[in-house]
């Protein structure tokens, strides 16, 4: 057997999942339903990467109040979007948070605190929403809303841990870049959404 066909056969052996033949208990299914929910989205994990990364880079109070306000904001954003409520461009806004907080990032903005806040609001909200409206039809709305605030928590303090570099003058000046790339994905988003 060649090489390529042993990593092969591994790769294909490693990704197998089992089969359920049934729809689950819900809770459980909701909860990690939700919980990989922004993990398997690329701009959900950029997003909230950034907002961790940018906290760190405002330094306290914002450390810790954006990385906890978000997931806040978009619980409720989350609630609409199980409820139903119409958000017109959720995944504009989506895209547009990579965009914006990559550049925030890259241009170590300083803000006011409240204006910080505001902006990841906005995009609080649409994550939130388009985490809600996604809820699986078996799942309880409950468990997977816990599910998804988890996992962004997770995220942001990702995000924090990375911020920390700013605390060294290379590690600044990687993260401008970082977010430099960010926002470059983020206009590759807008452009994927406009062109759709």
């Amino acid at each position: 057997m060649t090489r390529a066909v042993a990593v092969s056969c591994f790769l294909l052996l490693a990704s197998a999942t089992a089969a359920f033949g049934h729809a689950g208990d819900g809770i459980g299914d909701g909860l990690t339903s939700g919980f990989t929910h922004p993990l398997l989205g690329p701009d959900h994990v950029l997003a909230m990467v950034s907002v961790g990364i940018w906290g760190a880079q405002l330094g306290a109070p914002a450390i810790w109040i954006l990385p906890i306000g978000f997931p806040m904001i978009m619980a409720a954003g989350g609630a609409l979007g199980v409820l139903g409520a119409p958000l017109p461009a959720t995944e504009l806004l989506i895209a547009l948070s990579v965009l914006t907080l990559g550049l925030l990032v890259a241009q170590a903005r300083r803000l006011p605190l409240a204006a910080a806040l505001a902006i990841i609001a906005v995009f609080a909200v649409a994550h939130g929403h388009a985490h809600g409206v996604e809820l699986p039809m078996a799942a309880n709305a409950l468990a997977f809303s816990v599910g998804f605030v988890a996992a962004t928590g997770m995220l942001h303090a990702l995000g924090i841990g990375i911020g920390l570099l700013v605390n060294w003058p290379t590690g600044a000046l990687a993260i401008r870049y970082l977010g430099g790339v960010i926002a470059l994905i983020g206009l590759y988003f807008v452009f994927d959404y406009a062109v759709a």
